[in-house]
């Protein structure tokens, strides 16, 4: 934990603007450079900056290991759901094309931007969560002097 006030300052002003700039990278994913993962590592390096500056107990109680490992696995699930509904609706495994019909065989515009849509979401919380708990795991451990 880091005691000088001006980087804690700091940092309560930079982090709100890192998780901005991930919103940005995840939702403009489909449009240009960017995506799931990367929002995903911008999302859990300011996770990660918060814990280095203010310390593992203070960004525990923001993001509580069990939540974080509660949405490893939802992250996952919303991967692997978008490709098991694209089954269900007669397609293959992440088939897109198959979402631009409803059940009622109506036309719903935009199957692939959906698709790809939720598949990068299921990425970016998997990739943020990983990633904060890996942080956890490394800053948890003690040291051997």
């Amino acid at each position: 934990m880091i005691k000088f006030p001006i980087i804690r300052v700091i940092t309560k002003l930079l982090i709100p603007y890192i998780l901005l700039f991930a919103f940005y990278v995840q939702f403009h994913g489909d449009y240009g450079p960017g995506g799931g993962f990367q929002a995903g590592v911008i999302f859990a390096a300011a996770l990660i900056l918060y814990g280095l500056v203010f310390g593992l107990d203070a960004i525990k109680r923001v993001a509580p290991p069990i939540v974080i490992e509660k949405l490893m696995a939802i992250g996952v699930l919303v991967y692997a759901g978008t490709g098991f509904a694209t089954m269900m609706l007669g397609g293959n495994f992440l088939d897109y094309d198959v979402l631009e019909h409803s059940f009622n065989h109506k036309y719903l515009p935009g199957g692939q931007h959906l698709g790809i849509f939720l598949v990068e979401v299921g990425v970016g919380i998997t990739v943020t969560s990983v990633m904060t708990m890996i942080f956890y795991a490394f800053a948890s451990r003690s040291r051997f002097v």
